[in-house]
């Protein structure tokens, strides 16, 4: 049989996980050349970046091959066939190299798939590699990393945010069509925010963590980071459903979440928690959301102020993180590995006692039945993503001045806490050219309702197209 036609575009990189599904199951365009023009892409920019800690050229070009042949056969798997994507390299796949961007762990090769790549494998997803992130998805710089710091795209000195920063990175500066990110307390979001793009922390245990090393299973989840809301929901309709290996998975009807970006949001009532997640805000960051809160008005019924209960308190549900390492810890051969900052931390997290462990799990509970009342009278809620802008790399490298960069995950962390689903989608950008983030955010499996919101915003404005000079 013929090899399929060319698509007929400049770059093959500039094409949306939609438009690349179209083109492929229509045989306009080889998986084979998307793959090739990614891989020409990381091997220039990635030098600059370094968002990338493995790179499987010749893995991911045989996995093209096979998926063009299967639609030259006939067979077409869905919207993420024969589509490159990468990794966050927490995320376990078998017999690659899944190192949590640690020295602890810089030669680990899993023997298993994590459940989401297993997911991704079966929708046809042809895999580039895995992505730089903040050393054991335990800060939100990506400056701490045993690979090096991860350069934002917009302006090189500067964090991505994390922990989630090479996904963010690689997807802004087109070195994957879309990516997988982590996220504990902010590392999906705040890496979205800070690199232009869009990020989704779908409702806790949605999407399984089986195979994912953890921080805490209480609040860690898995979900997409591309350059759409729309290719995110597509993205998340391979990678959610139930896994009964996995003790936070929960059972919950799939809908279409490629529909539901065409549902109405006329009648939409937004909320708006203007206290603590509106305070101390970057003049510029404070701008742009109030230009996108007016955005939003237009397209819906109501913006309204509301108060959200109390979130709970996180540091002690990181015991859940101690306990993990605690093998690696108690081994002076193995704990002399780990960065002196994120040593400290899993330390201080292997103080709380067990009585404030199990106090900090019943908040925890309580916090995700409370927040059920939030949306009584509404039906989103808004917030800026981040309250400041990305710092420079030097500073977020400097152990004295680490911490403040961690004030950053302030309007994040407590919807992880909540565990309802989170987008950030990008809404302009500061005076010297760095991106800022908007967050909406929904009930417990209300991610239709948010994604179609986001969707409608996007299709309202071009904040989402702008791209990163090279």
């Amino acid at each position: 049989m013929a090899p399929p036609a060319r698509a007929q575009t400049t770059d093959l990189t500039d094409l949306t996980l939609e438009e690349s599904a179209r083109l492929i199951r229509t045989r306009a365009l080889s998986p084979v050349d998307l793959t090739r023009a990614y891989l020409a892409r990381i091997e220039r920019l990635n030098p600059r970046i370094n968002a990338y800690i493995t790179v499987t050229a010749d893995r991911a070009l045989e996995q093209a091959r096979a998926m063009e042949l299967e639609v030259v056969r006939g067979r077409w798997r869905g919207p993420l066939h024969g589509v490159p994507i990468a990794l966050k390299d927490n995320i376990d796949t078998a017999g690659l190299r899944t190192t949590a961007a640690s020295a602890l762990f810089a030669t680990r090769v899993p023997n298993a798939d994590a459940r989401v790549w297993t997911l991704l494998q079966d929708a046809g997803a042809v895999l580039l590699g895995k992505l730089n992130m903040h050393e054991l998805a335990y800060g939100g710089t990506s400056a701490i990393t045993h690979f090096g710091p991860i350069h934002n795209p917009w302006n090189v000195e500067h964090i991505p945010g994390g922990s989630s920063g090479g996904s963010a990175a690689a997807v802004a500066a087109r070195m994957c069509c879309v990516a997988l990110g982590t996220d504990t307390l902010a590392s999906i979001r705040l890496p979205a925010a800070y690199c232009g793009v869009t990020g989704l922390k779908p409702t806790h245990g949605l999407s399984s963590i089986r195979g994912i090393i953890p921080v805490s299973e209480s609040l860690d989840h898995v979900g997409p980071i591309s350059n759409s809301v729309a290719d995110a929901a597509l993205v998340l309709q391979a990678i959610a459903g139930f896994d009964r290996l996995d003790p936070v998975s929960v059972r919950a009807e799939l809908p279409d979440y490629g529909a539901a970006l065409r549902r109405p949001v006329s009648k939409l009532r937004i909320g708006v928690p203007r206290n603590v997640y509106f305070e101390k805000l970057h003049p510029d960051v404070e701008a742009a959301t109030k230009r996108a809160l007016e955005t939003l008005s237009g397209l819906t019924a109501e913006v309204r102020d509301v108060t959200l209960p109390p979130s709970g308190d996180f540091p002690p549900l990181l015991a859940e993180s101690y306990a993990w390492h605690q093998r690696y810890l108690a081994d002076p051969d193995t704990r002399k590995l780990y960065d002196k900052v994120t040593l400290d931390r899993l330390t201080a997290a292997g103080q709380f006692s067990s009585a404030q462990y199990i106090e900090a799990r019943r908040q925890l509970a309580l916090a995700r039945n409370a927040i059920e009342t939030a949306f009584a009278d509404v039906d989103v809620l808004v917030t800026p993503t981040a309250p400041a802008l990305p710092e420079r790399i030097v500073e977020a490298e400097n152990p004295a001045v680490a911490s403040g960069a961690e004030s950053s995950v302030r309007n994040t962390a407590p919807f992880n806490l909540y565990g309802i689903p989170t987008i950030s989608v990008p809404i302009g950008f500061s005076g010297t050219g760095l991106p800022i983030g908007l967050q909406i955010s929904g009930p417990a499996f209300g991610e239709p309702t948010v994604l179609a919101l986001a969707h409608a915003y996007q299709q309202a404005t071009d904040w989402h197209r702008r791209r990163p000079r090279e």
